[in-house]
């Protein structure tokens, strides 16, 4: 801007020197034919006088803008610079921020990938399980021990080893899956396994209302077999208690049923068949634990008898032995007493022994033997 400021200042300049030579040369032609040739050179030289001053000052003034324009163009080029300076140092300064939050979000993101292939190595571990567990329930005989193994686990938790006993045989033949060893009343309850899941899911997965309710039939007959089966087999008069229970080791099957199957629950209670899922389970194996605690408490009573007795006779016992030392007490007191009774009158006889030694010993005034006395007795008593 400022070198075309003075180029526009330099343009006129050289217009106003055109102009006034052609001024001049204008009134120089004049000169010739005007009669008043020396007024004409007057103003002619006036006039080019007042060029010259004017072309002097418009110098004087170019002189001043371009040095005006040279310090402005500095003033420009250090302010153009210090902006230069601080847009460089903030794109500086905002590329090393961008730099490390780049590197931190880089660093997160690593982290949180590490994390989503762990889980997905979880999620693969669990499919692989889920998969293996799904094919141990397809099996019937693999779904039976599963069963079994749950039943185990929940009863091995809950009691000690003296009071249970895996796959026992009873007295009719028959081996149940768990007996748990009750005193009378009740006796031993025996706890045997069953997992209708064919009926279930076919239930579950039924299509249509009708394919439902037989699925759902079908499941109750499942139950209601189950249930005489453990009532036949697992409920021995004078050997087993009157009741005995049927576990179920899935909490849905068991909702399902208490749920929409009363009337099959009401059958197995009245073959005194309790039907128990993982939960209700160990709610019994502890009813059962406080059981066996207040038998082994009345078991223990008699013991527990003989042993306040013994502890009884033992305080009679103390009781006369500290009579018996109270008497001693007393005697020692007494015969102490005694002795500081004769131990005063040694002291009382001894005095009166040195003064009757001073009374004789002592010869009388004058020359006269002094009285004589015969021995004096002493006595103690």
């Amino acid at each position: 801007m400022t070198d075309t400021l003075a180029i526009a200042l330099t343009v006129l300049a050289v217009s106003a020197a055109i102009g006034g030579a052609v001024l001049l040369a204008l009134l120089l032609r004049r000169q010739g034919t005007q009669p008043d040739a020396a007024r004409d050179a007057e103003r002619l030289a006036q006039l080019a006088e007042a060029m010259s001053a004017a072309q002097q000052q418009l110098a004087g003034r170019i002189a001043a803008l371009a040095e005006s324009s040279v310090a402005q163009q500095a003033e420009l080029r250090r302010s153009v610079d210090e902006r230069l300076d601080a847009v460089s140092k903030r794109i500086g300064d905002s590329l090393e921020q961008t730099t490390a939050k780049t590197a931190q979000t880089f660093g997160e993101l690593a982290t949180r990938l590490a994390l989503i292939d762990q889980a997905q190595k979880n999620l693969s571990d669990l499919s692989a399980q889920v998969i293996g567990l799904q094919d141990i329930l397809d099996n019937k005989q693999a779904r039976g021990a599963f069963g079994e193994q749950i039943l185990e686990t929940l009863v091995r938790d809950a009691l000690p080893e003296s009071v249970y006993a895996f796959q026992e045989t009873l007295g009719n033949g028959k081996r149940v899956d768990c007996l748990i060893r009750l005193p009378n009343p009740p006796g031993s309850i025996a706890v045997d396994a069953k997992f209708p899941l064919e009926s279930y899911r076919a239930m579950a997965d039924a299509p249509d209302d009708a394919t439902r309710q037989t699925a759902a039939r079908a499941f109750a007959a499942d139950v209601q077999k189950h249930v005489a089966d453990v009532a036949a087999k697992y409920i021995v008069p004078g050997e087993t208690a009157e009741s005995a229970l049927l576990f179920l080791p899935s909490e849905a099957v068991f909702a399902e049923l208490h749920s929409r199957f009363q009337p099959v629950i009401e059958a197995a209670h009245r073959r005194r068949v309790w039907i128990v899922s993982p939960t209700t389970m160990m709610a019994t194996l502890t009813t059962v634990r406080a059981v066996l605690k207040d038998a082994r408490m009345r078991e223990q009573a008699g013991e527990i008898q003989k042993q306040v007795r013994m502890l009884l006779e033992d305080v009679v016992r103390l009781g006369k032995r500290v009579d018996a030392l109270r008497t001693h007490f007393a005697q020692a007191d007494k015969d102490i007493r005694e002795i500081e009774t004769s131990s005063a009158k040694i002291v009382r006889k001894g005095e009166q022994i040195e003064d009757a030694q001073i009374e004789t010993g002592t010869p009388g005034i004058g020359g006269a033997p002094a009285a004589e006395s015969g021995p004096e007795r002493l006595s103690l008593s």
